[in-house]
């Protein structure tokens, strides 16, 4: 088996509907966001796949998010953004693209990240 792994960005703010504590309040983050793609065997140029074609498709996903207001976009209009609900949302988008998708992590800062990967 062979992992691709890769990492983006985005910035957004969002609070935490339901929530007491210093989240419930507007405030944001600059995620880091890292997709794992697992491929049981590479093609005839030694490729499982080319990371251009995985980072554009996380790209894609991510600019829906970027400099945004979370919780004014579907899905988050009812859940909250919370760093689980962002790595399953990506996961999901990803998966459309690519069937490949093993597991998404969402990084709200350096210390904190949560993991979404199907079952």
């Amino acid at each position: 088996m062979f992992e691709i792994r890769i990492k983006s960005h985005f910035s957004a703010a969002h609070n935490l509907r339901n929530y007491r504590g210093k989240c419930e309040k507007l405030h944001g983050h600059n995620w880091f966001v890292e997709a794992v793609f697992s491929y049981r065997d590479v093609d005839k140029n030694g490729l499982a796949v080319d990371f251009k074609v995985v980072k554009e498709a996380l790209k894609k996903v991510l600019n829906g998010l970027d400099h945004s207001y979370l919780n004014k976009l579907k899905p988050f209009t009812r859940s909250n953004p919370t760093s689980e609900n962002l790595a399953r949302y990506i996961y999901e988008k990803l998966k459309i693209k690519n069937s490949h998708i093993k597991s998404v992590m969402v990084w709200e800062n350096e210390n904190s990240c949560a993991v979404y990967e199907s079952d």
